[in-house]
């Protein structure tokens, strides 16, 4: 049996994705690069848990292609071309049937730099006046997070009209991401905006922009952009830095982490360039679609509970390798017998480690907070972890550090604490019996905090 070729993207190495990969943004997404450590406490050698994401990488090298209509890629039957500047320079010939003039979809993710350039293009406006639509569909079969602004690069003229979608559901929804005109109020009844006239208020407004579509673009200006680190930087400053705020804003506001989160994208071509405001009729091998490149940048959703991300190409699946006891494609569930409490998605906060939420496993019941910064606050200048258990001072123990370690083998030195009174301890009570209940005070109500604290002389 043949073993599957698997492929991990994974943050395995700190200073390679500082120098590479972050150039202009240091710090930006250094972070939860770690789902779980091992660390010391009073009760021996355990796992303190993280939240964690995979590192960010291009997400073209795993996508499915796909063309709609589906003959709408040039060279059959073979056809010939004239440039948009020059309606008499026809010699760029399309062949499907010949390697060196056959222009064929998965030549808009290959290696850029080849000389000359490769890309995909489209069948001439040979339909005229009908429209030359095109539809190119990006698919992942999996959820992904964008990390970086998605680039399209054009070797024909940059579109007239263009919309750029997205899905969330394996493309059985659409829904627009952004609109490119020429003129926005004729093609799509919008006022034209562009991406810095956007707030925190407004960020996930829906613009039609003009700056991507205007011109001849033969030698310069071929791109075409959706601007995500521009929307980024409303929260976390002009060059990333205030991260804290943007992980917050992920945190607390589902639209917003929806907004950047995709399963699916879909390119609408609408009008190509025509460099004029009328179409020749007689040359219409002027007009046609070619792309030599697009970028999406990105890291696979695993919910905060998983640094790695495998690519199976006997399936043609990314998945996550789930951590915290979560499973799933996502780590969007508990596994089998960690139900002790209801599956969460991880958390950012706090910076930089942020919060695991783990799955427990189900002999341990739900698990009611231990200790807090509000009502149950530990003592002796103890600091309290994950709302699980208080790390205490030197010369403290108990659930809330509220007993000194030589308590139970009779009088001892107390140990100062820092702006805090010790606790001095009860009187000794009896053998495994459990400290009193408080009462509620008249016409109040009690506050009943789920411990008891057992006490056992000489233990």
């Amino acid at each position: 049996m043949r073993c599957p070729e698997i492929l991990t993207l994974q943050a395995v190495c700190v200073c390679v994705s500082v120098s590479v990969a972050m150039q202009q943004y240091p710090a930006a997404w250094s972070h939860y690069d770690v789902c779980k450590s091992r660390i010391y406490t009073e009760e021996g050698l355990t796992w303190d848990y993280m939240a964690c994401q995979p590192e960010a990488t291009v997400m073209t090298k795993y996508l499915t292609v796909s063309l709609d209509p589906p003959n709408i890629t040039c060279g059959d039957p073979p056809e010939t071309y004239c440039t948009l500047e020059n309606p008499y320079m026809c010699n760029n010939e399309c062949d499907a049937s010949t390697d060196e003039l056959a222009h064929p979809p998965e030549l808009m993710f290959d290696f850029e730099g080849r000389n000359p350039t490769t890309f995909w293009q489209s069948s001439s406006w040979n339909t005229f006046p009908k429209p030359l639509e095109v539809n190119i569909t990006l698919s992942w079969n999996k959820t992904i997070e964008l990390t970086d602004d998605i680039i399209l690069t054009f070797e024909s003229g940059r579109p007239e009209q263009m919309l750029l979608e997205k899905s969330l559901d394996y493309g059985k929804t659409w829904t627009p991401y952004q609109f490119y005109a020429t003129d926005c109020l004729d093609a799509f009844t919008m006022e034209p905006k562009t991406v810095n006239e956007l707030t925190q208020r407004t960020l996930l407004d829906i613009i039609c922009t003009e700056d991507y579509s205007r011109g001849y673009v033969w030698k310069y200006d071929k791109t075409v952009r959706f601007e995500i680190k521009d929307r980024f930087a409303l929260f976390a400053g002009p060059r990333l830095h205030n991260m804290a705020s943007l992980y917050g804003q992920l945190d607390t506001t589902r639209n917003l982490r929806d907004f950047f989160t995709v399963t699916d994208l879909r390119i609408r071509l609408l009008k190509p360039a025509t460099g004029a405001t009328m179409v020749d009729e007689n040359n219409l091998s002027r007009y046609f679609y070619a792309i030599s490149d697009i970028k999406v940048q990105g890291r696979c959703k695993c919910n905060l509970h998983s640094n790695s991300c495998v690519f199976d190409k006997d399936k043609g699946k990314l998945g996550c390798e789930c951590e915290h006891n979560t499973t799933g494609p996502d780590c969007g569930r508990c596994k089998r017998h960690y139900h002790g409490r209801p599956w969460s998605v991880g958390s950012y906060l706090p910076i930089p480690r942020g919060t695991a939420n783990i799955c427990i496993h189900r002999s341990h019941g739900p698990v009611p907070h231990v200790c807090d910064n509000a009502m149950l606050l530990c003592q002796n200048g103890g600091t309290c972890h994950n709302h699980q258990r208080c790390h205490c001072a030197p010369g403290f123990k108990g659930v809330l550090c509220e007993r000194t370690r030589c308590q139970v083998h009779g009088p001892c030195e107390e140990y100062p604490t820092a702006g805090q009174p010790s606790l001095h301890p009860p009187s000794p009570p009896g053998p495994s019996r459990s400290a009193p209940l408080p009462t509620a005070p008249p016409g109040g109500d009690m506050v009943l905090l789920r411990i008891v604290v057992f006490i056992t002389t000489g233990q």
